[in-house]
């Protein structure tokens, strides 16, 4: 299953580099998101490095999910697709 990063988890003051927002192809309510909580998610920089996560809640009411990465992202992750395992 694919997915896009759309932005960082954040705040008015505040911005959680280890968070990501991610839209997922095909799923559109909330209720379809949360049956996603639990899976791993990856995505691989340009230079070939791996960042590992896991979908830990649905956000919102249009089907995007939170997910918790081992290590921050960086920002050229935004925009980017990943693979939901």
């Amino acid at each position: 299953m694919k997915g896009l990063i759309v932005s960082y988890r954040r705040g008015r003051h505040t911005m959680h580099p280890k968070q990501a927002i991610v839209a997922v192809d095909g799923i559109g309510s909330r209720k379809e998101a949360s049956t996603l909580v639990g899976k791993h998610v990856l995505w691989v920089s340009p230079s070939g490095k791996k960042f590992r996560g896991v979908i830990v809640a649905p956000h919102g009411n249009k089907g995007r999910v939170r997910v918790r990465f081992e290590k921050g992202i960086p920002g050229q992750a935004i925009g980017q697709p990943v693979e939901i395992l």
